[in-house]
């Protein structure tokens, strides 16, 4: 991998972009100026944090099967976000069905 206008590896840059959720995303995607992976990962990272949120909102105002499903999609939410975490890494540009596409979009990185 290149080294990206951070001055670190684009895999570990994409990688830091989810850790902390669209906090750290928004903090890659507005300091990486060149590397179209990283800006990538980023955006991914603060749409599926995000949709995420939205989802946990939604479902703590549906009475008693909202709650049950929190959990469920919680646990789903963590096994999506190592993989994204793993996939980074590696250096693939992994997408996530409809929000991949939206970070695509929305970063600029089509020709990734």
């Amino acid at each position: 991998m290149a080294k990206s206008s951070t001055g670190m590896e684009e895999n570990v840059a994409a990688l830091l972009s989810y850790i902390f959720g669209f906090i750290t995303g928004l903090i890659f995607f507005l300091i990486e100026k060149e590397s179209k992976f990283v800006r990538f990962h980023a955006m991914q990272s603060i749409v599926f944090s995000v949709a995420l949120l939205i989802i946990y909102i939604i479902l703590g105002i549906i009475p008693v099967i909202g709650w049950i499903l929190i959990p469920i999609v919680g646990l789903i939410g963590f096994v999506v976000w190592i993989l994204l975490l793993i996939k980074a890494y590696q250096g693939n540009l992994w997408k996530l069905p409809v929000l991949g596409n939206l970070a695509e979009k929305w970063s600029g990185s089509a020709a990734v």
